[in-house]
C-alpha cells in the first residue's frame, strides 16, 4: 500500500517575523485544513529540520503538537539529512504508510536561518561537509571548486549560469510565496560588480541561493482512502547516498544524482522525455546546470544546451524550477524538500495557480543534501 499526498501548506519564504514554532504550526495547520482530516486521525508526524546550530530548539519534533490538543501523544520524529532533510522526512513518513504502521501522516519541513548573521549561517551550513578534509571550507567555496573543475573540463559556463539565474528569478515573479520576486537582467548576472561580487570564484552572488526562513507541510494517507478533492501519488521515489569526501568523487559530474534519477525512471517506467516539469535543487546555479546532465537532458558537459535550446524555460518542453527554485523562491534548508513535493503535487493536481503548467501529469522532484551526497528523486502523478 503506497501513500498519496492529499493536503499541503506553505508559508512565505524569506526573512520572516514568524518564530520557529509559529512556522511549524502555520504550515501544518494549512496542510491539515487542505486535506480536511481530523488531527486525531494522524498516526505519526515527521519533521525535516537541519538546524546545525541555527536555532536553539534542536529537540523540535513535538513543537507541532501545541497547535491542537488532538495531536497530543502522536508519535513525532525529527529527521535530518543536511539540505535534504525535508525529503528525508517525506520518505520516512511514506515508508510508515507502505509498512502498514500508519494510514494518515503529517510531514513538516522547517528552517529559521535569519536568527544568525551571514557568517553564522555559513558556519552552520558547513556542517554538511566532510570535516576530515573540508573543515573551514564554506558551501559557496565547495560549489565554487565544483564550478571551477567543471569549467576546466568543459569550458567557461559563466554565461549559462547567468541565464539560469535570470530564468529562476523570472519564474519567481509568478510565485507569491517566493522570497525574491525581482527580475534580474542577464548583463547584471553575468558581470561582476559591487552589487554582484564574486563570492567564491567563479560563482557570483547571483549564482547563490538565499538565506531564508520558512516551512512547508503535507498530509499523506494510504492510497486506498478516498473522498479527497485532490491527490498526488508517487510513481517512484528513490534515495541514493554517495560517499561524503569530495576527494573520493569526480566532481565534474554528480554521480549520486544521476543514479537517483536512473533508479526513479526505472521504477516509474519512464524516461526524462516523459516528464512535464521538474523542481530541482539549485542551491547554486552550477548545481542546476549539472543536474540537467544527471537527469538525462543532455550528455555530460553539455548542460548548457538545455538552456540555449529553451528546454528548461517556463515555456519549454521540460520547465525546471517554475517556482523560482532555491535561487529565488528561497532555501530554508529543512523546508526545501517538503516545499518541492508540495509544489509538484500542486502541479499534477492542477492546483498550482499562476505557476501551473497546463496538463502537467508527471513531475520530478530532486532534493540534494551536501555536495551531491544525499540524493532524493521523486516522480509524482495525479492519484484519486
Amino acid at each position: 500500500m503506497d501513500a498519496k499526498i492529499v493536503g499541503w501548506g506553505h508559508t512565505p519564504f524569506g526573512a520572516l517575523d514568524m518564530g520557529f514554532e509559529e512556522l511549524i504550526q502555520t504550515a501544518a495547520a494549512e496542510a491539515i485544513e487542505k486535506a480536511e482530516v481530523d488531527p486525531a486521525e494522524i498516526d505519526g508526524i515527521w519533521l525535516g529540520h537541519f538546524n546545525s546550530g541555527m536555532v536553539p530548539d534542536a529537540f523540535a519534533s513535538s513543537l507541532v503538537l501545541g497547535m491542537d490538543n488532538r495531536l497530543r501523544f502522536t508519535p513525532a520524529t525529527r529527521v535530518e539529512n543536511a539540505c535534504a532533510s525535508g525529503s528525508a522526512a517525506v520518505y520516512a513518513a511514506r515508508d510508515a504508510i507502505r509498512a502498514g504502521s500508519a494510514r494518515t501522516v503529517l510531514v513538516i519541513g522547517v528552517e529559521k536561518m535569519t536568527t544568525l548573521d551571514t557568517k553564522g549561517v555559513t558556519k552552520a551550513l558547513a556542517g554538511a561537509s566532510y570535516q576530515g578534509e573540508e573543515a573551514g571550507v564554506s558551501f559557496p567555496q565547495i560549489f565554487g571548486r565544483i564550478a571551477d573543475g567543471y569549467f576546466q573540463a568543459f569550458g567557461d559556463q559563466s554565461e549559462t549560469l547567468a541565464r539560469i539565474a535570470v530564468k529562476n528569478h523570472a519564474n519567481a515573479l509568478s510565485n507569491p510565496l517566493a522570497q525574491m520576486r525581482r527580475e534580474v537582467s542577464f548583463d547584471f548576472c553575468n558581470t561582476p560588480s559591487d552589487k554582484n561580487p564574486l563570492i567564491a570564484p567563479p560563482l557570483r552572488l547571483t549564482d547563490c541561493s538565499l538565506i531564508s526562513d520558512g516551512a512547508a507541510a503535507l498530509v499523506m494517507v494510504a492510497e486506498d482512502r478516498d473522498g479527497f478533492a485532490h491527490a498526488a501519488g508517487f510513481r517512484a521515489a528513490r534515495q541514493v547516498n554517495d560517499v561524503l569526501p569530495m576527494s573520493r568523487r569526480d566532481m565534474t559530474q554528480l554521480a549520486g544524482v544521476a543514479r537517483a534519477f536512473e533508479l526513479a525512471y526505472e521504477d516509474a517506467g519512464i524516461t526524462v522525455n516523459d516528464l512535464d516539469l521538474a523542481e530541482v535543487h539549485d542551491c547554486f546555479t552550477i548545481a542546476e546546470l549539472m543536474i540537467y546532465e544527471a537527469m538525462g537532458l543532455t550528455p555530460a558537459g553539455q548542460g548548457a544546451k538545455a538552456v540555449a535550446a529553451g528546454t528548461v524555460m517556463a515555456d519549454g518542453a521540460l520547465p525546471v524550477n517554475l517556482s523560482g527554485g532555491l535561487k529565488a523562491k528561497g532555501h530554508p534548508v529543512g523546508a526545501t524538500g517538503v516545499s518541492m513535493h508540495v509544489l509538484a503535487a500542486q502541479q499534477v493536481t492542477g492546483q498550482a495557480g499562476a505557476l501551473q503548467k497546463p496538463g502537467a501529469e508527471l513531475a520530478a522532484v530532486f532534493n540534494m543534501g551536501g555536495s551531491g551526497v544525499a540524493n532524493y528523486c521523486s516522480i509524482l502523478e495525479p492519484r484519486l
